[in-house]
């Protein structure tokens, strides 16, 4: 135990330059970003510095996470804004006092949630809702942060009065005869310029600082180039960024008359939820980001989170939440742990003691800038794009929120998007029982296979953002250095949230080793050909071609079939006579078989197959993956499974059970059963039953002319079935001369 501390005591001593150079350069960004966030939420600009300062120190210490950086975020921009200028009436210093009230009950209401385990908040919001959100979130920021960026500090109103005065806000600016807009606007559009081009210069060591450091820099250094030319500036503060004297006894701190108020308990509740929810989605793609592919303990950094919040709000800073652009920044500087959290807090502590003077220098359309490009990234015209490529239904889930926010606020903007979601999905399923019947039932069912060792799951009724938590729960169980096999094919729905979602288990347990197949929606169908797009049951009426809505499993077969230069039909055939004569159907009905893939001389088959077992009540709908192969010459009939597996079927069939002498092993482990038992004493010669003993369990069923190998009473992902298709080979190899005997 001791060599293992002295060992992590060592990484974190090894790793500790590369923190606190990343800390450092993570702190360059913050600081601009700091500033012009409270700025644009019209608090003082320090506040988003204390926000970062406050956040960088506790999060780093009590956090669960590993190299998120944490500071003020841009989704409560719009939240922050609105709080500010309503609750004290127009009192915008007032209202941030209430604001700042606001704050701290949000931080104990994150630290609830962190204490009740609801890491999980984020999951009961459909994705194309929260992409609205965020883009109404853009939009109010650009809308606001423009004008600033032209020299227009004082305009006023709703975001899109704000987007339509754009047109006349640079009119203006070009007939001003005012000194300061004119010079304001240009430094805008030029830090604009370098915020658009910055990535498309290739100078490494230019890359070494941030694009809002080097806008700081020369804005600020412009100011210093006049002075020695003996030129005023032309600017006067009301466009440079306001810091006081002296910061720390300057501190704001919160007014808490408003506590029992509709008004303060809306704003409360709106700034708890946008924080949380931006914090658990950008925990949720740090991780994927980290290099060492560690999973963050959400539940502990919403309580670091909320303590943060508190911390923040009494010392006059705005919400602490998890960021993703300084979080990316964070990894891409190979940050290792949480202490270039902390040394990115504490660089910006130097920096606001050292540079006091340089920081009341900077212009506020430099920061502007910095918001209108940060704006347009969450509401580009892209986000509309790759929405639409998944499906009509999200559009309209996408713009309910997206205008239902521009017009109201963003609690009713993301409640119109769940709503309008729940009632798309009851009309596409034509079902509103589907969901609300089945909703609170158990529908995920998790365990490890004996065979093979693989983890399988299986999803019944429907999975979408209101139930994928349970899905989530059993995924997070399950080690993710192990395979899983996901079965939907008892699921009548899978929506975009539970696609999108699992597209990241995926890759979280391909980085680990480990691998996630997702079988049975393939009879499934799909509006688009997008692998998020919603799935649903196709009934066995529609025999439309399925091609433009194969899965990912689909696609895979098409690849193995190519690989193998076989054929493969996807689509439905009720030609299945040819398996009425084994005995594994016997006493079951088949509906269809599926998803043919075929040699080019017909002699191996590989199909799935739905199935239904049992009558009336008892009635089961079954889906399995077989291999058929024709034999050039008879063989006697048999079937050869695990001892004890299907012993009833067969019993009841009339076989029992053929003991090969000088084998007890064999005959210990499997169950060989056959009407002719000399003729299946002559088949199972030593090199037949050491090549079944030195292999993986399959059932294997023989009608004299044709085999059935079956592995498992469920559909195969596509591994198992190239393994199987494998044994099949072998098996047929080993039976090639003791055919031309029998």
């Amino acid at each position: 135990m001791t060599s293992k501390k002295t060992a992590q005591t060592k990484n974190f001593i090894h790793s500790l330059p590369q923190n606190i150079f990343s800390g450092f350069v993570v702190s360059l960004i913050a600081l601009p970003l700091g500033l012009g966030l409270a700025i644009a939420s019209d608090a003082p600009p320090i506040s988003g510095i204390i926000a970062a300062v406050v956040g960088g120190i506790v999060v780093s210490i009590l956090g669960g996470s590993n190299v998120t950086i944490t500071g003020p975020g841009n989704g409560l921009v719009i939240v922050l804004l609105g709080a500010i200028t309503t609750l004290a009436d127009g009192d915008l210093y007032q209202g941030y006092l209430f604001t700042l009230a606001a704050i701290v009950f949000s931080g104990g209401l994150m630290l609830l949630l962190g204490f009740l385990k609801m890491g999980r908040l984020a999951d009961f919001f459909p994705a194309s809702a929260i992409e609205g959100m965020l883009s109404a979130i853009g939009l109010g920021i650009l809308a606001k942060q423009f004008h600033i960026m032209i020299g227009h500090n004082n305009e006023h109103g709703s975001i899109l009065s704000l987007l339509l005065q754009i047109p006349n806000g640079i009119m203006n600016l070009l007939s001003s005869d005012n000194t300061a807009e004119h010079v304001a606007g240009g430094i805008g559009v030029l830090s604009l310029l370098i915020m658009i081009y910055y990535s498309k210069i290739r100078n490494q060591y230019f890359q070494l600082i941030p694009a809002p450091m080097w806008i700081l820099i020369l804005t600020v250094g412009f100011s210093y180039i006049l002075v020695p030319m003996n030129i005023p500036y032309p600017m006067e503060a009301s466009f440079l960024v306001d810091i006081p004297k002296n910061v720390f006894s300057n501190l704001a701190f919160p007014d808490f008359s408003l506590v029992l108020e509709q008004e303060f308990l809306v704003v409360v509740f709106a700034i708890t939820l946008i924080s949380s929810i931006e914090s658990l989605l950008s925990i949720k793609a740090v991780d994927k980001l980290d290099p060492e592919n560690r999973r963050s303990n959400v539940n502990k950094d919403l309580k670091a989170l909320g303590v943060a919040t508190i911390a923040s709000g009494l010392l006059g800073g705005l919400n602490v939440v998890t960021v993703i652009a300084r979080s990316s920044v964070n990894v891409n500087n190979r940050a290792s742990n949480r202490t270039s959290n902390l040394f990115h807090g504490l660089f910006l502590v130097l920096f606001v003691l050292l540079f006091q003077e340089q920081l009341r220098k900077i212009p506020l359309a430099a920061l502007a800038a910095i918001l209108v490009y940060t704006g347009y990234k969450l509401a580009t015209p892209k986000n509309f794009r790759k929405i639409a490529k998944i499906g009509k239904e999200q559009i309209i889930i996408f713009l309910t929120t997206l205008i239902t926010t521009l017009f109201t606020n963003l609690i009713t903007g993301i409640s119109a998007g769940i709503l309008i979601t729940i009632l798309i999905h009851i009309l596409i399923n034509k079902s509103f029982g589907l969901f609300f019947s089945h909703l609170f039932k158990p529908n995920v069912l998790l365990f490890k296979e004996q065979i093979g060792g693989n983890y399988y799951v299986s999803v019944k009724y429907f999975c979408s953002f209101l139930n994928f938590y349970k899905l989530k729960f059993k995924l997070d169980m399950i080690p993710e250095s192990e395979d899983v096999i996901l079965d939907f094919s008892m699921c009548s729905f899978v929506d975009h949230t539970v696609m999108e979602g699992l597209e990241n288990y995926a890759d979280t347990f391909t980085g680990k080793g480990g691998s996630l197949e997702i079988i049975g929606l393939d009879k499934h169908e799909a509006d688009s050909i997008h692998p998020f797009a919603i799935r649903k049951i196709i009934p066995f009426r529609t025999l439309k071609p399925i091609e433009r809505y194969f899965t990912k499993r689909q696609n895979q077969l098409k690849a193995t079939a190519k690989e193998y230069h076989w054929n493969y039909i996807p689509n439905k055939s009720s030609n299945t006579h040819f398996l009425d004569h084994f005995v594994f159907f016997k006493t079951r009905k088949i509906n269809y078989l599926y998803n043919h893939l075929s040699d080019p001389n017909g002699i191996f088959n590989v199909f799935d197959v739905e199935f239904t077992e049992g009558e009336f009540i008892a009635k089961e709908v079954v889906k399995t993956t077989i291999v058929h192969v024709h034999l050039r010459e008879p063989i006697p009939v048999f079937s050869l499974d695990r001892e004890g597996l299907l012993h009833f079927v067969y019993h009841l069939a009339g076989f029992e059970d053929t003991a090969i002498e000088n084998h007890p092993d064999f005959n210990k482990r499997f169950y060989l059963s056959g009407e002719d038992v000399p003729a299946l004493e002559r088949l199972f010669t030593d090199e037949l039953i050491l090549f079944f003993e030195s292999n993986p369990y399959y059932h294997v069923e023989s009608n004299g002319t044709t085999l059935l190998i079956q592995k498992k009473e469920r559909l195969l992902s596509v591994q198992e079935i190239k393994a199987m298709i494998y044994f099949a080979q072998q098996l047929n190899q080993v039976l090639q001369p003791i055919e031309e005997i029998v």
